[in-house]
């Protein structure tokens, strides 16, 4: 007796093939966006849907538009900053010093205690 799978071969979604037994596709459009690097995304859009004017290029990542002749540029992007490094930002090295006097002395003043 063969195995009891009636559904054998098949894979779970299946369905019957061709546009008769699916139904009409809606009816949609290609646009085209262009990045820096000279790569091209084309998605479908309804086309009852508002088309963004940029999108994120499928193989780089870079912002990209529909004008082929001047895509947007790259974003600018900030170098990681350390605690340190904001902490300089906001203080001076004269502030910076007379705060570590201020709590050396705490500290010393602490020990003697």
């Amino acid at each position: 007796m063969a195995g009891g799978n009636a559904i054998r071969g098949s894979r779970v979604g299946a369905g019957p093939m061709g546009e008769d037994e699916r139904g009409e596709a809606a009816p949609r459009r290609q646009v085209r966006y262009f990045c820096a690097h000279g790569h091209v995304s084309s998605p479908y859009f309804s086309v009852d849907a508002e088309v963004p004017n940029s999108w994120d290029c499928t193989r780089c990542g870079m912002p990209a538009s529909q004008d082929e002749q001047n895509p947007p540029p790259s974003p600018r992007v900030e170098p990681y900053k350390t605690h340190l490094a904001y902490v300089k930002e906001r203080r001076t090295d004269e502030d910076g010093a007379a705060i570590l006097e201020e709590a050396l002395a705490a500290l010393r003043q602490r020990r003697r205690l």
